[in-house]
């Protein structure tokens, strides 16, 4: 595959060298925006595509972000965002997984804070993930935010009788 598809797989079609600070939240939003968009296509269909994509795009991100990331010379260059999207994938996909459903628009809007939270904070182990080289180490800490956003949700949800 071409450099030209990395960079277009790694900062999303561009969108990450055209966004001011923070451009993780905007790859954030952007997952969320295409996940709802798949939800309301294919409900019934999400929990196993979601599932399956999340697959996809971890193993896309890992691929392009590590080859954007050594075209710029840099360990996780700003403009890189495919990381973000597919830790917020992930984190959205479990939750439909768990609970046999696409999310509630609220559910998916806690998915969406809860993901920024733990990537943000990157508590540990998260943080020591990024210390992986290459495309790896820009993406792993990123699905472990998407993973810790979706327990910690699920755990909410189930706490409050929210579902699961």
């Amino acid at each position: 595959m071409s450099a030209r598809l990395a960079h277009a797989i790694a900062t999303v079609c561009g969108l990450g060298d055209r966004l001011p600070a923070p451009g993780t939240t905007v790859g954030s939003l952007a997952a969320l925006l295409a996940f709802l968009g798949v939800a309301t296509a294919a409900p019934a269909a999400l929990p196993a595509a979601a599932a399956a994509l999340a697959l996809v795009l971890a193993a896309l991100a890992v691929w392009a972000c590590g080859s954007e990331a050594a075209k710029r010379g840099e360990h996780d260059p700003g403009a890189i965002v495919a990381d973000e999207v597919a830790g917020q994938w992930l984190a959205l996909a479990v939750v439909a997984v768990a609970v046999a459903r696409p999310p509630t628009p609220v559910e998916a809007i806690v998915s969406f804070a809860l993901f920024r939270v733990f990537d943000i904070a990157k508590p540990w182990p998260i943080r020591r993930l990024e210390r992986i080289p290459g495309g790896w180490g820009i993406v792993a800490d990123d699905l472990a935010a998407g993973l810790a956003a979706a327990v910690a949700q699920l755990l909410a949800m189930r706490l409050t009788g929210g579902g699961v």
